[in-house]
């Protein structure tokens, strides 16, 4: 444990598995008290039970960040429980691999309210406790799908986090007089459950051995080599302590070199 988020109070949403769980994983080991919120009550359980295994402190939430009620009772709670909420990383999101013309409205409002929609509640809510506190951090998870990337899961799914770009960099101006940063980090091609699901889905379409497909994949990817959770992990780290106290509005790339911008 490195302690240098220690007496901090975090929010991980999305906290059950994959980069979510990582990041949690790395705050909670850095001090912080970390908030494991997610949908799926019984794997934010044992994400929570194997940091406070490891020696760190975890509490547990079921929450979908799609409801905006749910959203404010978990947050007010963190506050009233804990006394104070210094981070929020917004990482809950889902996707589908979908063609251009295969993206249908309910795809489009599924993944709009988690990842657009639930993202911006999920910071509106706990930058009003961060305003009244004079100080706290956001990190939300977007991707460099956002930006243009080309191999991404959807339209919808791009069109989410670029929406989650653009409210990071409002948010960045609107929040920094209450010395509240707001960062973004933009994962390229990460190994997790969901990167699985999707490129087996697309090659099957493609007619490819799966194992064939990830290889031209990250074969792609400059420094070849794709991310591992914990990738992400670091970097959300380093926006939320102190080495990134003058950083606010930005959003980092942590791809292998796939987006220059």
């Amino acid at each position: 444990m490195s302690g240098d988020l220690q007496g901090d109070v975090a929010i991980v949403t999305g906290a059950a598995a994959g980069i979510g769980r990582a990041i949690a994983g790395v705050l909670a080991g850095a001090g912080a008290h970390v908030i494991v919120a997610d949908l799926d009550g019984g794997a934010g359980s044992a994400a929570a039970a194997e940091i406070a295994a490891a020696g760190g402190r975890a509490t547990p939430v079921e929450l979908d960040v799609a409801d905006v009620a749910a959203v404010r009772r978990a947050i007010h709670a963190t506050h009233d429980d804990l006394g104070r909420l210094d981070i929020l990383v917004n990482n809950a999101a889902v996707t589908q691999a979908s063609t251009f013309f295969e993206v249908d409205e309910p795809e489009w409002d599924r993944i709009m309210s988690v990842n657009a929609r639930g993202a911006f509640f999920c910071m509106q809510e706990a930058a009003r406790v961060m305003v009244e506190q004079r100080g706290g951090r956001i990190v939300n998870i977007a991707s460099i799908a956002g930006k243009g990337w080309g191999g991404s899961s959807s339209a919808a799914y791009a069109a989410s986090k670029g929406a989650m770009l653009a409210m990071t960099r409002y948010a960045a101006t609107a929040l920094a007089g209450a010395g509240v940063r707001v960062n973004c980090v933009c994962p390229g091609i990460t190994e997790t459950a969901t990167f699985e699901q999707v490129v087996r889905a697309r090659a099957q379409q493609a007619g490819e051995p799966y194992e064939a497909y990830v290889a031209r994949y990250a074969a792609q990817i400059p420094l070849q080599r794709m991310n591992a959770p914990r990738d992400i992990a670091a970097a959300v780290h380093f926006l939320v302590s102190e080495a990134g106290r003058n950083v606010t509005g930005q959003s980092l790339n942590v791809d292998g070199g796939l987006v220059f911008d």
